[in-house]
């Protein structure tokens, strides 16, 4: 499997004009060899094997995760593998300029006062590599779909164990520990990402910090949270309601569902990102609610919880089959309260309900009344 991305990659090396790639993102590193690590860079030549690099601390895992590539054990790791680049006769290596320092790149590059001479008397050339690399892992394969799956699934069985201890009096913060705690209690590596817990009027706030604030009677409550397992992240969002909703909570709830269900119609293989975007949107602007829905309908999840693709009012590309996306619209009234609601699903090919997209988080998206 991480062979056969290798490969993908160093298909890439003609069309950019390189002699090698230096790949130097851990979430890219794991990737194309399967080392989780902190220190670790593989370099891809136009021909013949890639070369990962460690330090001494991943040394052993190396060995028993990477059986198929050769590693190199040394502490600076991308000079190791520079160095080893120009005693093969490469000169240009594309590097991930996304990932890289600048203070880095100087040193790699030589420009602290030293001109970096290969051996020959050639000088080194690094050329930015823009997201290359990231824009391999977009389409994902079947083991990756699995993994996201379960991680999906964790996420749902931890939300549904904890739903009875949502109630008046409990805090943000004390729901948003036991509901990370499940998740690992039922299997996730952890969470994807720290829990969003937003109650009554902290609900306006899209990105809220779990509080000290209790639940009371009458809010509505909104969770995003998912667990990662793998290294692969799930991301869902509910919002649920303590107590009979009023009028204008029930009215935006309902406004955020119907939003959400017409952008998963349209999330088809070949659907333009922005357009996708704007059917979902324009729900929302519909009902004069426009200015109250500020961030893009969705994002690509996978190694990483926020990825390509982007769903978004000013993003470009279509999407493509085998590619996990979320679908968040969302109502923000300051002083008062939100809704949202998200799911990863995943993009088919296909036509009818085969070519719809699949939802792997399965949290009914009815109005929870607790």
């Amino acid at each position: 499997m991480h062979r056969a991305r290798r490969l993908r990659a160093q298909r890439l090396i003609p069309a950019l004009g390189v002699d090698a790639v230096l790949v130097t993102s851990g979430v890219n590193v794991r990737y194309l060899t399967g080392l989780v690590s902190s220190n670790a860079a593989v370099l891809i030549p136009r021909d013949g094997p890639s070369v990962l690099c460690t330090d001494s601390r991943y040394a052993g895992t190396a060995e028993r995760e990477c059986p198929d590539v050769e590693i190199v054990i040394q502490r600076d790791t991308e000079a190791a593998l520079t160095e080893r680049a120009l005693d093969s006769g490469l000169r240009a290596i594309a590097f991930e300029d996304r990932e890289m320092t600048v203070q880095r790149h100087r040193a790699l590059a030589g420009l602290d006062g030293e001109e970096v001479v290969g051996h020959g008397g050639a000088a080194l050339e690094l050329v930015p590599l823009d997201g290359a690399i990231d824009d391999l892992r977009i389409v994902k394969d079947e083991v990756e779909l699995a993994l996201l799956a379960r991680a999906c699934e964790i996420t749902g069985e931890a939300f549904s164990a904890v739903m009875d201890r949502l109630r008046p009096g409990m805090t943000e913060r004390e729901f948003a520990v036991a509901l990370e705690r499940v998740m690992v209690d039922l299997g996730a590596d952890g969470p994807a990402f720290a829990s969003i817990v937003a109650s009554g009027p902290n609900g306006a706030i899209p990105h809220h910090v779990p509080s000290d604030r209790p639940f009371e009677r009458g809010d509505l409550v909104t969770i995003d949270c998912g667990a990662k397992f793998g290294g692969y992240h799930a991301d869902m969002t509910r919002t649920v309601a303590i107590g009979q909703p009023e009028a204008w909570q029930r009215e935006i709830y309902d406004l955020v569902a119907l939003a959400q269900e017409a952008g998963v119609a349209v999330a088809v293989v070949g659907a333009d990102v922005a357009d996708v975007d704007a059917v979902a949107r324009d729900v929302i602007e519909g009902a004069g609610y426009g200015g109250n829905f500020t961030h893009g309908l969705g994002h690509g999840v996978g190694l990483e919880i926020h990825e390509a693709p982007w769903l978004g009012q000013d993003k470009t590309g279509t999407l493509a089959d085998r590619v996990p996306i979320t679908i968040e619209p969302g109502i923000y009234l300051a002083g008062a309260g939100g809704v949202r609601i998200e799911d990863t699903l995943v993009v088919h090919a296909g036509t009818g309900a085969a070519g719809s997209a699949q939802s792997l988080t399965t949290i009914t998206r009815e109005l929870l009344v607790l």
